[in-house]
């Protein structure tokens, strides 16, 4: 698996991790026209990664796991700083916060419990992930060009994150539990 380091799609996700620091900077200093910057050229690393594992055939069992995780540490981590700086709703963060912390616990305990061993992401995920991205962006974007068109996208893109935060946790729930119905009931403990 470290050799799957190596490929080009995994060094562009790798290289979107690299970018959360100095999003956060450039946001704690008010430097809001870097922020926006740096977060759509980690969009664009995001696309990018994905795009070169198909062309390249370089998919891997790694970058699997590395894009998604990359993709939540940075939307957790601005939604956090965001908040912090008054520029997004804290209930908007406590609600992305708690599903994903909910999703994570309930994924550990199925995978060490069950046979169950991939969690794949739904429709809802993705839309859900789709707002966040725009939510980010539209709040960086209200702070350079202020308008009533951004102001528009930014309300629309929190509202929408809100609705398909619960929404998309809700969905990870009912899709779990047919998945465990589905396996039957585990072995029974030797006394």
């Amino acid at each position: 698996m470290i050799g799957q380091l190596g490929t080009a799609p995994n060094q562009l996700t790798l290289l979107r991790l690299l970018f959360i620091p100095f999003i956060v900077i450039a946001i704690l200093d008010e430097h809001y026209r870097w922020a926006l910057g740096l977060f759509v050229l980690a969009g664009l690393s995001d696309f990018l990664d994905g795009m070169l594992a198909r062309a390249l055939k370089q998919k891997t069992a790694l970058g699997m796991l590395l894009d998604p995780i990359a993709d939540k540490l940075l939307l957790s981590t601005l939604f956090l700083v965001l908040s912090l700086a008054h520029r997004i709703p804290w209930k908007v963060t406590v609600l992305v916060f708690s599903r994903d912390l909910c999703i994570i616990a309930t994924a550990a305990v199925v995978w060490a419990t069950t046979s169950i061993r991939d969690f794949p992401p739904s429709f809802y995920g993705k839309a859900n992930t789709t707002a966040q991205i725009l939510a980010v962006f539209f709040v960086l974007l209200d702070e350079v060009v202020p308008s009533q068109a951004v102001m528009l996208g930014k309300e629309v893109a929190l509202w929408a994150t809100m609705v398909l935060t619960v929404l998309s946790g809700v969905h990870y729930i009912f899709r779990l539990g047919r998945r465990l119905r589905a396996q039957g009931p585990p072995p029974a403990a030797a006394a």
